[in-house]
């Protein structure tokens, strides 16, 4: 008989896991699209790389979710791991274009398939103690903290490992001629990241015990994706809260997307070299996290005076559409002014998706039943995934200059109009610490 940890075990252990899943996205951040380019990719061929990722994890979003009621919660965390895992050793030392897709295809299908069974165990283990009743919100929340933290982490310490490597001896120059050219200053922080991962697997195989739960028939799960699919579609369009929230989930993954894409490439332009140009994403990449929580944060704040839910999310939609719009504005000018107003534009971005998660979550459990709730959320990130898997394509085949930026700054404009007209009234929300940083968390990784 399997013994299950107890509450405060079963907590430490859940939010380790989040740490070291995240931990290796967060090092991928900044090095990832400037080692790309060191390999001699296009822009254009990069924009593909990161389709390929929000493509496989878009279509894999709702498959995954019946796997860990078949599999069990720790067994697709470990596939989820290993897919990791093989994913950054091939982009770490990959140089042709299908080696690169394939990792980035892998990575989209680890990302699916870890969409909530760490969660999912947890709560099953509290469960298991107290009952259905049990008080979770204070272990997802520190699951949250850890998940942006980790990314923060990583993102400082995948930024500062290439310049360090070329610092005195210059042991990157050394590691490139031992290797032939096939690890980079660049590469190394994914190499690290799939040490991290060999550690989450090992630990997730080890630690995270599951409590006996009746399991369904992988048939029974494969017949009802179908349904799945077509029920969430049907929610969205039968309710036009929903709809809201998906829409604006759609607009979200667009403005991400043009973050991700575009900014390393504007830090290295700006300090004149890779290396340098991904210590100035990763410092800038670490303030885009903390102001998505800060932003997640101030949520209640923000529907209390705002008067409404629907209001903070019009309002925070909107400040975030402000921040696009001054990266546009500053975006052929290396000024000092320009560059300060940047760097408030980017973090006013994240600021503003940061404080309207909560509340569009909050909204989005009003209006659907429990039954439904799941289908809800995997919907939501659906159309995250594949907005911001279009965007992707659209941005990097668009000229360098103000109208990339001024195209995802259009694209929040209009999730932010949604929230204009009401439908239905709707007291202020609570906050959800946790979800901006699994929205981030979502597309960072």
């Amino acid at each position: 008989m399997t013994t299950l940890p107890d509450l405060r075990t079963a907590r430490r252990r859940y939010v380790t896991a989040c740490a070291l899943f995240w931990l290796p996205a967060g090092l991928t951040i900044a090095p990832l699209i400037l080692l790309f380019t060191e390999r001699g990719m296009t822009m254009a061929a990069i924009a593909g790389f990161f389709a390929a990722h929000s493509l496989t994890a878009a279509a894999l979003e709702l498959p995954t979710g019946g796997l860990s009621d078949v599999l069990g919660r720790r067994a697709v965390l470990a596939a989820a791991g290993l897919l990791n895992l093989a994913a950054l050793t091939l982009q770490a030392l990959g140089t042709t274009a299908w080696v690169l897709t394939l990792g980035m295809v892998l990575m989209g299908t680890a990302r699916a398939l870890s969409s909530g069974p760490a969660e999912a165990w947890y709560v099953d283990t509290v469960h298991a103690h107290v009952g259905p009743d049990a008080e979770l919100r204070t272990g997802l929340a520190r699951g949250g903290s850890a998940t942006s933290a980790a990314l923060a982490t990583g993102t400082l310490l995948g930024g500062a490992l290439p310049w360090l490597l070329g610092l005195g001896p210059d042991l990157g120059a050394r590691l490139f001629e031992a290797t032939s050219g096939l690890v980079l200053p660049l590469s190394v922080p994914l190499l690290l990241g799939a040490t991290v991962d060999i550690a989450f697997v090992l630990y997730v195989l080890t630690a995270l015990r599951e409590p006996p739960r009746a399991k369904a028939t992988l048939r029974g799960v494969l017949q009802g994706i179908p349904a799945t699919v077509v029920g969430g579609l049907r929610l969205g369009a039968r309710d036009a809260l929903v709809r809201r929230v998906f829409l604006s989930a759609g607009a979200v993954g667009c403005a991400l997307a043009a973050l991700e894409l575009l900014t390393p490439g504007r830090a290295a332009a700006l300090t004149g070299a890779s290396e340098s140009g991904a210590v100035l994403y990763a410092a800038v990449a670490c303030v885009g996290f903390v102001s998505s929580g800060v932003g997640s944060h101030l949520a209640p704040l923000t529907a209390r005076l705002a008067g409404s839910g629907e209001r903070a999310v019009m309002v925070s939609l909107g400040a975030g559409a402000s921040g696009l719009l001054l990266l546009g504005a500053t975006a052929v000018s290396t000024a000092p002014f320009a560059m300060v107003l940047a760097a408030c534009g980017y973090a006013l971005v994240y600021l503003g998706i940061g404080a309207a998660a909560p509340s569009e979550n909050e909204l989005l459990h009003r209006s659907v039943p429990s039954a439904g709730r799941a289908t809800a959320l995997s919907v939501q990130s659906l159309a995250l995934q594949l907005v911001g898997a279009l965007s992707v394509l659209v941005v990097g085949a668009l000229p360098s200059g103000p109208l990339p930026w001024l195209l995802a700054g259009t694209a929040l404009v209009a999730g932010a109009a949604l929230w204009i007209q009401r439908d239905r009234s709707t007291p202020s929300c609570a906050a959800n610490s946790t979800n901006s940083a699994q929205v981030v968390g979502e597309r960072a990784s």
